[in-house]
């Protein structure tokens, strides 16, 4: 894809090798402006069928597994390396397309050159075992891929998701096929693009556009898909379960959270307020793991309450382009649904200390929120809001903030906030998610693995337990001296 092409802010599909065209276009929004700013074409059935086509036959090629693994993690560097050389050019499209701010949208750029890396190092380490079964057989397991791919990324970190779950699936060999959200696919094809130029085998990666009811229905239903990856909704997700459970694929399943933070009476304030910043406020709260309730005990509820208003109410909101501390969200039905679920808190009962309604400006910006008196029943302490918006609820004694905290039905991540290392270690082994913080929100990184328990899905990204969901066991058994 020429470069004046993709700063043109238009995306093609990427099917065996070849950019390609369709003649439907989606226009694609601005989030900061409400302009538009682009275009992508739009995958038909057709489209669909000949990217898995594509896939399926470089996966029968064995274009990935028959070479030597060090080429593979050869490759894999090298789309490394390309991702930065885009990264600029990357960066400004996401921004725009997303809302998100300028180094933030750099920072997805760079992580998933990391993701590159991390999983490119791990393509000659993927080995079986042998087992003894006496002297007269020879016995050993062998580790193989699925086959084709299929990757359906959410709109919230486009790039950085993409990486994730792609690198995975090439440093197993498995062959992919992506399904970019519509609403941010743009810097999707940069991605891509890293790969074409670091010359993956054609047919390796596949990217096609379109809506989730469409082309993602098309894709999970194919015939010749044998893995599926999900990040998103739990409605999108069951509904991807069950056409999977008809065809007995095996399934990645990310559906998000409601996730706690426990904050004890001897945690540091400041430590704990840069949490908040990060935690609810980043990507304008758009965030699967957001640090969306913080359970602090009674005897510095107000404290912490009172600060965090204030930190809320000195957030710079902005554009992307300005690096401000609180972005946009992403559409205009987005920020109807986040000003409707903060207007249903306060008709609950819960108060709102700061904002709870939208920024009156070009864009869809919601006010930083920041909600006291909420009780474990209401709607904004057991749904997702996926905005920046956090509710601050009083607890007496660990036990009834761990009840609390794994008091929803998701269960992705969860976080402590004490000086007693006894009594973080103590409560960490209670909460019921698949990644506890302690101490700071958002802790790790590429290495550490990430999935969630109960409605959150199961499956794990990132790390070295990623690589198990990837891969399945062959195993050969051979009796010796048989007929001699």
């Amino acid at each position: 894809m020429a470069a004046a092409q993709r700063m043109g802010m238009t995306a093609e599909h990427f099917i065996g090798g070849q950019w390609r065209d369709e003649g439907e276009r989606l226009a694609v929004e601005d989030p900061g402006t409400g302009e538009t700013v682009g275009e992508v074409a739009l995958a038909s059935r057709e489209t669909v069928d000949a990217a898995v086509q594509a896939a399926d036959a470089c996966h029968r090629s064995r274009a990935l597994t028959a070479q030597k693994p060090e080429r593979r993690l050869e490759l894999m560097f090298r789309v490394a390396e390309e991702i930065r050389r885009l990264a600029d050019e990357g960066a400004d499209i996401l921004c725009r397309e997303s809302g998100k701010p300028l180094d933030d949208a750099r920072g997805e750029f760079e992580e998933a050159a990391r993701y590159f890396e991390y999983y490119g190092g791990m393509a000659d380490k993927i080995e079986g075992r042998s087992i003894p079964l006496g002297d007269d057989y020879v016995d050993w397991t062998v580790r193989e891929p699925y086959g084709v791919s299929a990757q359906i990324v959410p709109w919230n970190f486009p790039v950085g998701i993409a990486a994730r779950s792609l690198t995975t699936a090439l440093a197993t060999g498995n062959c992919v096929v992506m399904k970019s959200p519509e609403i941010a696919p743009l810097g999707m094809a940069v991605l891509v693009e890293a790969c074409e130029r670091a010359g993956l085998p054609a047919g390796a990666v596949n990217l096609v556009s379109g809506y989730g009811h469409d082309t993602g229905a098309a894709l999970v239903e194919h015939p010749q898909v044998n893995h599926i990856v999900f990040t998103g909704s739990v409605p999108t997700g069951r509904s991807i379960l069950h056409t999977a459970a008809d065809r007995v694929v095996p399934c990645v399943m990310e559906l998000g959270g409601k996730s706690a933070a426990i904050v004890h009476p001897d945690a540091d304030l400041d430590t704990v307020l840069a949490s908040v910043k990060s935690g609810i406020f980043f990507n304008a709260g758009q965030v699967c793991s957001a640090m969306a309730r913080v359970l602090v005990h009674e005897s510095m509820h107000d404290t912490l309450a009172e600060a965090v208003r204030e930190q809320a109410e000195g957030l710079r909101i902005g554009h992307g382009l300005e690096n401000p501390d609180l972005t946009p969200l992403i559409s205009a039905a987005q920020l109807e649904r986040v000003e409707a679920m903060c207007s249903n808190g306060i008709a609950e009962g819960a108060t709102a200390l700061t904002g709870g309604q939208r920024v009156e400006r070009p864009g869809h910006f919601m006010q930083p929120t920041v909600f006291t008196g909420v009780h474990p029943d209401m709607t904004i302490a057991r749904e997702e809001i996926f905005g920046p918006a956090i509710s601050l609820t009083s607890f007496r004694d660990t036990a009834e903030a761990v009840a609390i905290a794994n008091g929803t039905a998701y269960g992705l991540v969860a976080g402590v906030f004490t000086r007693d290392l006894d009594r973080a270690l103590r409560t960490a082994q209670q909460l019921e998610a698949g990644q506890i913080f302690v101490n700071e929100w958002f802790a790790g990184g590429v290495e550490t693995p990430f999935g969630g328990m109960r409605r959150s899905g199961y499956g794990r990204e990132k790390g070295l337990e990623a690589l198990d969901n990837y891969l399945q066991t062959k195993n050969i058994a051979v009796r010796l001296g048989a007929g001699t």
